[in-house]
């Protein structure tokens, strides 16, 4: 998704995939920005019922270290994914929010590396168990998830889009 016109960049083929970086940046960064907008116009064409991103904010504050890292993946200067953890204020859980790849970045394993980097740095801040939700219609993101190891779990927040609720836990000092 470019910054500058938040449309989907163009198909990345497997060779380049490699080059894809990943960093942690501050969610009012103008590409980190670009790609939750990008996500929230998916969404609304996505859910049956259409996506406000008011109904569900964002908190910029939790999308911040120490209480939450915003990890944006990037390819020649352009997003093409990104991906929230937010660390519960029990120090030992977390949440994951907001996991996105570009239209054109799909099929790539962009998304698993999203979640397999905000894993890390949750367990670098000694969290033990991650926890996920997500809607329905999602099918990908259901199939990601349960690949990687999250189980389904009954509902543990007020997300009026979820449908779906995962649970990860992480092995004391494991590293995906």
């Amino acid at each position: 998704m470019s910054p500058k016109t938040l449309q989907p960049v163009p198909r990345f083929n497997q060779q380049r995939v490699g080059a894809v970086t990943f960093a942690v940046v501050a969610p009012d960064d103008i590409a980190a920005r670009a790609c939750l907008e990008a996500y929230y116009r998916e969404l609304a064409t996505r859910f049956e019922a259409g996506f406000d991103p008011a109904a569900n904010p964002a908190n910029d504050a939790d999308m911040r270290p120490p209480r939450g890292y915003f990890v944006l993946a990037t390819l020649e200067g352009e997003a093409v994914g990104c991906g929230v953890l937010v660390c519960g204020a029990d120090g030992v859980s977390g949440e994951i929010k907001r996991v996105c790849t570009a239209p054109g970045a799909r099929g790539l394993g962009i998304a698993k590396r999203l979640l397999d980097r905000l894993e890390v740095i949750a367990g670098e801040r000694g969290l033990e168990v991650l926890r996920l939700d997500t809607n329905r219609t999602l099918h990908e993101a259901q199939a990601l998830y349960r690949r990687e190891g999250y189980r389904e779990i009954a509902r543990f927040n007020d997300n009026p889009y979820a449908h779906h609720w995962f649970e990860k836990r992480l092995a004391p000092g494991s590293a995906p």
